[in-house]
């Protein structure tokens, strides 16, 4: 964090300042751990083992918080007969096609309710076995109900949580075998580093003190990436520190509004505010996408208020009752549109136009010489960015280029580069770790021909539109009824963004801004172009304008920028009192039910109803979040509940159970099952993955960010000052491996895997101390991953040496742990490069994979 996130970094200084204890877990000794009372070092891609003897600490020693389990958990709910644990399986969970690899999650359910439904939509409908089982393919899928939506009737509950089939006794069987034994033989750290985490967790969490784990999105880059992330939520609800002040999970998003490209999304398969995209195979109007995608119960139950305001936002007049709020309009999911597999149907030659807006895949992402060989094979390629970067100059001076592998003079894809503003260049938003958005003015005008991006669409938009006009195809109708009016600005005639703020917020039928998501409704006579935003231009005020210095508010500092939903600073903050509305502590109280004026109040805003008291009960067949007691916390849930055991939502399994990186050098010391049974493949030549347990790439390497270059490097390495002062590319080794290797400091190594080989210069550090796995020494290799051939600073890209596989929920990549070998040395040039690697893969049995 205070390498790649400092600016966020100096609040964890604040509080170790004041006395918390700061504990930094990663494989290596970073600017972060010189600073924590204690680091911890382990094995990257060994998290959910090291989680789940965190959460088998707590179930095994009672130091749970009981209260607020039995009050806002799922703990004393009985899972079904039928669920068979990984125990029982060989490590997968029952439900599992081994022929597909793919789960049917029937067999998760709670008894007493048939289908369970998660917190938001379905996802990713394309797969024709889950067509077949509509009912059950909530398997793959991150939040909405599904047939699920449907289920009625309440789990039947053991609230003392001693049946054998209740959550708490479930999830205690599944993770007896993660002792702390278990976790230093897998992670690689000692049983008492271990120890020294359980106890200082354990003992800061509870009535009086919480505890708050931070993350950052390298823990989504994993095939179990999203489990990862479940682990944690699972532990911080047994301690109960979610809803709580001090408390919860924070994760770090990256630069410029990171948040805010996945609140509107950039994301291929949600619409604004996390509402899942229709799927063109089953969704042909309005009301089935409702009836599958709505839970019944919950505030997810407003589904339909949210989504017919975002269609009236978009198509205004043109979105009636009659034409179903021209939900036809709305692009459809028809296969997988998610970026690999976008690059993939590049390389098949089925995709042909491809925008590259603030990315550069040939260095950014995962198999470098997959994202080239994609961008080859198009017939037109846009590149809005401030460098030259390589994904706008691969077809004259990439790798493929050297070796023979591609050849200028036959890539036909015409790059159209358009410079692009920077941050300061541009006017508008940022949302970032908190959900906080905070208003940014233009300092400069963007020079020559560079703009924002808020130029760029609309006006790419305008001329769209203006080819169309006159259409009578009934294809062009979407365009020409989108609601594309915003007023302009200056010489360059600039959107203004604040119009686009306020179409984003929503107004009612008197075009008068709306200040809560609840004033939205289901009859066309509101509009909100993300329903987590509507607050954020209340009363015709920029909300996210706000700049009030701390010393003029309170501790929560409530007029500091606008955070989604309503201003609430901490999400689920009902839970921060007792089931009878009152705080847990005085000194940890935040907000409360306040019996003399029948509300709920406190020092943030209440994310509960304002006026349900903590005794009401839901009458019967009451639906949305009239079926919400008033003690259920949780209330985007269908059951109120945090979730422990999810009994749907997930694609790999209804709790998180460590499996290995797909390479890896060791054998899963905790399960049968070497990785995740249902994680995605790409199965191709140019896709090759290096053998688990192989002696020919016995190393493990993980790449990581520098404060002083940023991402993928357009940015950084074309400063001179930055450049100055992280020059080169290089790989940080242990003393031990530099032996083992015959590596010298400053000197140059060859890192080589299934894919390809790169250079690095050699930095021999104590900061990386091999680990004892099981009976094997392992060791690990840093890489920082921002270089490449354009700018001052050059370097070969790190992300080169990795393949794709990706995690089933999200479909992101495993890029933070994989394998290869090093050796002393520069890389073969040239066509020598290939038969470099392809030597390596023979005498490591890789297999050619499927088609060129």
């Amino acid at each position: 964090m205070a390498e790649a996130h400092p600016v966020g970094f100096q609040w964890v200084m604040e509080a170790k300042r004041r006395g918390a204890t700061i504990i930094h877990v990663d494989p290596r000794f970073t600017r972060t751990s010189a600073v924590a009372d204690l680091h911890v070092p382990f094995r990257a891609g060994a998290d959910i083992a090291f989680l789940g003897g965190l959460i088998s600490y707590v179930l095994e020693n009672g130091l749970d918080f009981r209260e607020y389990v039995s009050a806002y958990t799922n703990a004393a709910d009985l899972v079904g007969e039928e669920f068979a644990d990984t125990e029982d399986m060989a490590g997968v969970f029952s439900g599992y096609n081994p022929e597909t690899g793919r789960y049917d999650p029937v067999s998760w359910s709670l008894e007493g309710e048939g289908y369970s439904a998660p917190a938001a939509g379905q996802r990713d409908h394309w797969e024709s076995q889950l067509r077949e089982h509509h009912a059950a393919m909530s398997s793959d899928t991150a939040g909405g109900a599904g047939d699920a939506a449907h289920a009625t009737g309440t789990p039947e509950r053991d609230e003392s949580l001693q049946h054998p089939r209740c959550v708490y006794q479930v999830m205690r069987r599944h993770y007896a075998r993660y002792t702390p034994e278990a976790v230093s033989r897998v992670c690689g750290m000692s049983v008492d580093q271990f120890l020294a985490v359980a106890r200082a967790i354990t003992a800061n969490s509870g009535r009086e003190r919480t505890t708050a784990w931070v993350y950052s999105v390298g823990w989504t880059h994993h095939s179990v990436g999203a489990q990862y992330i479940r682990g944690a939520a699972i532990l911080q609800t047994l301690l109960g520190n979610m809803g709580r002040p001090g408390g919860g999970i924070l994760a770090l998003r990256g630069h410029a509004s990171i948040q805010g490209s996945t609140d509107i999304p950039t994301l291929y398969d949600l619409l604004p505010g996390y509402i899942p995209m229709p799927n063109a195979h089953l969704h042909e109007d309005l009301q089935s996408f409702l009836d599958a995608d709505a839970a019944k119960t919950g505030f997810w139950g407003n589904m339909d208020t949210y989504l017919v305001s975002l269609l009236k936002a978009w198509w205004g007049d043109a979105a009636t009752a009659e034409n179903d709020f021209a939900f036809d309009y709305l692009p459809k999911l028809t296969g997988d549109h998610g970026t690999y597999g976008i690059v993939r149907d590049q390389i098949d030659r089925k995709t042909f136009g491809y925008f590259l807006v603030g990315e550069n895949p040939a260095i950014g992402h995962a198999n470098g010489k997959m994202q080239r060989l994609g961008l080859a094979n198009l017939e037109w390629l846009v590149v809005r960015d401030m460098q030259m970067i390589e994904s706008a100059t691969f077809w004259k001076d990439g790798p493929e280029i050297e070796t023979g592998e591609l050849r200028t003079e036959e890539i036909g894809t015409e790059v159209f580069f358009l410079p692009c503003a920077n941050h300061t260049e541009k006017s508008g938003t940022f949302t970032n770790t908190q959900r906080l958005l905070q208003w940014r003015r233009e300092a400069v005008h963007p020079p020559a021909d560079a703009r924002s991006e808020l130029h760029f669409y609309f006006h790419l938009g305008k001329r769209i539109r203006e080819k169309l006009a006159g259409s009578t195809d009934e294809r062009d109708r979407p365009l020409l009824d989108l609601t594309w009016d915003y007023p302009t600005f200056g010489i360059h005639s600039e959107p203004d963004p604040e119009s686009v703020l306020a179409e984003i917020n929503g107004a009612d039928a008197d075009g008068k801004p709306l200040s809560s998501y609840t004033e939205l409704k289901a009859d066309g006579s509101t509009t909100a172009g993300c329903w987590i935003y509507t607050g954020v231009y209340a009363d015709g005020v920029n909300q996210a304008d706000r700049r009030k210095p701390g010393s003029e508010q309170d501790w929560v500092a409530a007029e500091w920028g606008w955070a989604w939903p309503a201003n609430r600073r901490t999400l689920y903050n009902r839970a921060s009192a007792d089931p009878e509305g009152r705080p847990w502590s005085e000194r940890k109280a935040y907000v409360w039910w306040d019996e003399e004026s029948q509300r709920w109040t406190g020092h943030d805003v209440p994310d509960f109803e304002a006026t349900k008291p903590p005794s009401f009960k839901p009458e019967e067949g009451a639906t949305r979040q009239d079926a919400l007691s008033g003690t259920d916390a949780f209330i985007m849930q269908a059951d109120g509940k945090a979730w422990l055991y999810a009994p749907a939502g997930m694609a790999d399994g209804p709790m998180p159970t460590h499996y290995e990186p797909v390479e890896s050098p060791v054998a899963n010391l905790l399960h049968d099952q070497q990785d995740n049974p249902a994680l995605e493949r790409i199965d191709r030549a140019w896709n090759r993955i290096n053998p688990s347990q192989s002696e020919v790439f016995p190393y493990v390497f993980i790449t990581y960010r520098l404060t002083e270059h940023h991402t993928a490097g357009g940015m950084s390495r074309t400063l001179p000052y930055l450049s100055e002062l992280q020059p080169e590319f290089f790989c940080e080794i242990s003393p031990a491996l530099a032996a083992e290797r015959g590596l010298e400091h400053m000197g140059w190594a060859t890192l080589v895997s299934a894919r390809t080989a790169i250079e690095a210069r050699v930095m021999v550090t104590e900061r990386m101390k091999p680990l004892r796995i099981g009976d094997r020494q392992v060791h690990q290799i840093g890489l920082p991953y921002h270089w490449g051939s354009n700018g001052i600073s050059t370097g070969d890209p790190a992300n080169d040496l990795l393949g794709v596989v990706m995690d089933p929920n999200v479909h992101i990549q495993e890029s933070k742990v994989a394998t290869c070998d090093i050796q002393p040395g520069r890389r073969p040039r040239g066509p020598e490069l290939l038969e470099y690697v392809a030597d390596y893969r023979r005498r490591a049995g890789v297999e050619p994979g499927g088609i060129e």
